[in-house]
């Protein structure tokens, strides 16, 4: 039997539940199983992907102390993992149950209500920003259904208003219950966020289909049935709150707190009406139509169209066009009144909204010091496509996988490395002015043009972004290489005049020590490896060879020294053989060697046969293409360290260069060079060195960490914002519209 047509199973709205009610109790009841079921699914579903995100992150790790950083992490979820749930889900079932009881108890939600971000600890900031993220970003999403949640709960709990920052299954209150939980895990920050991002995909992503049930459970016994999923408008405070999920077709406002927010914003910067020629003057007929406007704008786009290409960019064509960015909106009440005979002198508020609103973005694509200024000039041109895309769809600003704003964050984000000298066949420079020219030719009404450009840039770019992965690759292996045979020829430097000591040594010996038995042990280091035997033997052979010099001068020091001779003679025939030995230049090493040993054992010589103390003729043995590893006068016992250079080790550039990511950019600018932009591309496991490469993949520098300290302190190089471009835009102009005194912000802050 359907319960909603039985009478005494329907509540009855005029007379509220009482909170005590078995009715009550029951309802609750329902509500929290289904949220106990979904939520413990979720979350579990969360956790079972933990393993495989940490594995991945711990394979690209640079180096061991990062893998087992992750690895670490792993072990520990898996230890904790049932007491977070426990305490994720007893929080959540404890809070749902007291809802029509909040007197009877702390109330165990109000420690996760959103104004406690605004009070959080420093340490704790990074944790905060990606909770704030995910809630807002998901309560914008999920208003309506959770709106009717709350009214239901409201009737069901006596009328108690139920809120969203009262409601237990809130996104706020779920994201706050959960980083509560996982206090229980003793992990760093960088595995915790990993596990957020998961639950945002997992849990918060998927609960829509929570409050559907629920919706639908309650609904089914009769509470509010016909109740519409809408925010009502009351009072600005509750629509404030309830903005994200407010739709109101005829005036096109943006379901987006964010966009609520510059509403009013621009409300308050506007002040009262007045009667001047502004925008913002009383009306004194029709506004114009949405079409009107569209209809302006295309004869504005047209004129720029006409105008032909511009000619390569220079900094006062970024000037110029910030005049013209902000005269657009006298422009555009000048071409409305030249198409209806009259000048309007107002427009529609969220049409207002929206054209000052593209101006800012395109003011601060002039502004930002994040791209190149030929390509400022060139992304400032679309300021009247996309104003008309912002007219067409309002949800351009809020969405942010539109794909009109996707498209500007990929222009963008291409045009970041840009540099001449990178980009010497102007490939991505022509890709990026035909991608503008098309929008401002052909673009009319149809939003499609978008997706469609969206695709051929990122075609372009997964292209580039393949060739220059291979360069990057070489040059990564290269510098690698370089390295290994550097700490190579260090490490057997080392190991040979340790071993030499205070000891001097025939010139002929110290010869085959300092150049061929050096190259040697370089490659049995870089083929073998550092703990093999063919390095101990090796090694093995150094001392000997050195013991075969001391003076032979009993008859037991003779036969010691020519028990050596063989395994001697032999060692040297493989490693000589090992650097590339010719067999005529091993035999007459040999016979040097031989004569001189002939000398130690006090055996007589010919006058022919008598070897020379002079260093070139002790060199003159070895062949021209084994490369010293060891200078026989100059070297001192352990080899000099590279210079460093000084840079204070806790100041905010030394912190900076620490927490950099392969994939950052920079932007240089040394003296005697053109500014240069380049991406740290790897850092050396094995010195710390940090390498740069152009958008092309090719190097462009190395530098230490003290070095690049030192160039961030002195202002020769910045890094530039890794975050999109429409995401700087957005914050930048909030904080503008907020501070109006203040500075202009320009976003040449890494965020």
């Amino acid at each position: 039997m359907n319960e909603a047509s039985d009478p005494s199973r329907v509540v009855d709205l005029n007379q509220r539940l009482a909170p005590a009610s078995e009715r009550v109790g029951e309802l609750l009841g329902a509500v929290r199983n289904i949220a106990s079921k979904r939520l413990q699914q979720w979350v579990g579903n969360a956790f079972e992907h933990v393993d495989d995100a940490l594995f991945d992150l711990a394979e690209k790790g640079e180096n061991n102390a990062a893998q087992m950083h992750y690895f670490d992490g792993m072990r520990e979820v898996r230890k904790r993992r049932p007491a977070v749930e426990r305490s994720f889900l007893g929080v959540i079932n404890r809070s749902i149950g007291e809802l029509t009881h909040p007197q009877q108890s702390a109330n165990p939600t109000a420690p996760f209500g959103t104004a406690e971000l605004t009070l959080v600890a420093d340490n704790e900031l990074e944790e905060s920003l990606a909770i704030t993220s995910m809630i807002s970003k998901n309560e914008a999403r999920l208003s309506r259904d959770l709106f009717a949640v709350n009214q239901r709960l409201s009737v069901i709990c006596g009328g108690r208003k139920i809120e969203d920052s009262s409601n237990p299954m809130a996104p706020s209150i779920l994201a706050q219950a959960f980083r509560q939980a996982l206090h229980e895990l003793n992990a760093d920050m960088r595995v915790k966020l990993i596990i957020y991002k998961l639950f945002d995909r997992y849990v918060l992503s998927s609960l829509e289909e929570l409050y559907l049930e629920i919706n639908t459970e309650l609904m089914r016994a009769g509470v509010l049935p016909q109740l519409r999923h809408e925010v009502q408008r009351g009072d600005a405070k509750a629509a404030g709150q309830a903005a994200a999920g407010a739709t109101d077709e005829a005036a096109g406002e943006i379901p987006s707190d964010l966009l609520q927010t510059l509403h009013a914003l621009f409300s308050a910067r506007r002040g009262p009406a007045v009667g001047d020629a502004g925008m913002h003057a009383m009306p004194s007929g029709p506004l114009p139509s949405a079409n009107e406007l569209l209809g302006a704008l295309s004869v504005l786009q047209s004129q720029i169209a006409s105008a032909g290409p511009l000619p390569y960019a220079q900094p006062d064509d970024a000037i110029a066009l910030s005049r013209e960015v902000l005269q657009l909106k006298g422009q555009l009440l000048t071409q409305l009144g030249a198409l209806r005979g009259e000048r309007p002198s107002h427009v529609a508020t969220i049409d207002e909204d929206t054209i000052d609103l593209v101006g800012m973005l395109f003011e601060f694509i002039l502004e930002d010091r994040n791209l190149p200024v030929a390509m400022q000039v060139m992304l400032a041109r679309l300021q009247i496509p996309y104003l008309k895309a912002a007219i067409l769809d309002r949800k351009l600003f809020a969405h942010r996988q539109h794909p009109a704003r996707r498209l500007l964050d990929c222009l963008a984000e291409q045009a970041k490395g840009w540099s001449e000298e990178s980009d010497r066949d102007r490939r991505l420079h022509d890709k990026v002015k035909s991608t503008v020219d098309q929008l401002l030719h052909d673009f009319d009404d149809d939003m499609g043009i978008f997706e469609r450009l969206l695709l051929d840039l990122q075609q372009f770019q997964d292209l580039n972004k393949r060739r220059s992965e291979l360069a990057e690759q070489r040059v990564a292996e290269s510098t690698r290489g370089r390295e290994k045979l550097e700490q190579a020829r260090r490490r057997a430097a080392r190991e040979i005049l340790d071993r030499i000591g205070e000891h001097k040594l025939p010139p002929l010996v110290h010869g085959v020590l300092a150049r061929a038995w050096a190259n040697h042990l370089v490659l049995t280091l870089l083929r073998q490896g550092e703990a093999s035997p063919e390095l101990r033997s090796a090694l093995h052979f150094v001392d000997d060879f050195i013991a075969s010099t001391k003076p032979a001068t009993t008859p037991e020091s003779r036969q010691a020294l020519r028990q050596m001779l063989p395994g001697i003679e032999r060692a040297l025939r493989q490693g000589l053989a090992n650097v590339a030995f010719q067999e005529q230049d091993i035999e007459r090493l040999l016979g040097q060697l031989h004569t001189y040993y002939r000398q130690q054992l006090g055996e007589a010589l010919g006058a022919a046969e008598v070897v020379t103390v002079e260093e070139d003729a002790a060199m003159l043995a070895i062949p021209d293409s084994i490369q010293p590893v060891i200078d026989h006068d100059t070297t001192p016992q352990h080899p000099v360290e590279e210079e460093t250079v000084e840079a204070p080790l806790d100041s905010p550039e030394w912190h900076q260069v620490q927490a950099l990511q392969p994939g950052t950019w920079l932007e240089f600018c040394l003296p005697d060079e053109a500014m240069t932009r380049a991406k740290l591309s790897w850092i050396s496991p094995m010195s710390g060195r940090y390498l740069f490469v152009n958008r092309r993949g090719l190097k462009v520098a190395d530098y230490s960490p003290q070095e690049l300290t030192v160039l961030l302190t002195d202002g020769r190089a910045r890094l530039l914002a890794a975050n999109a471009l429409f995401d700087r835009a957005m914050s930048a102009i909030v904080d503008k519209l907020s501070h109006p005194d203040a500075a202009p912000a320009t976003g040449t802050a890494a965020e």
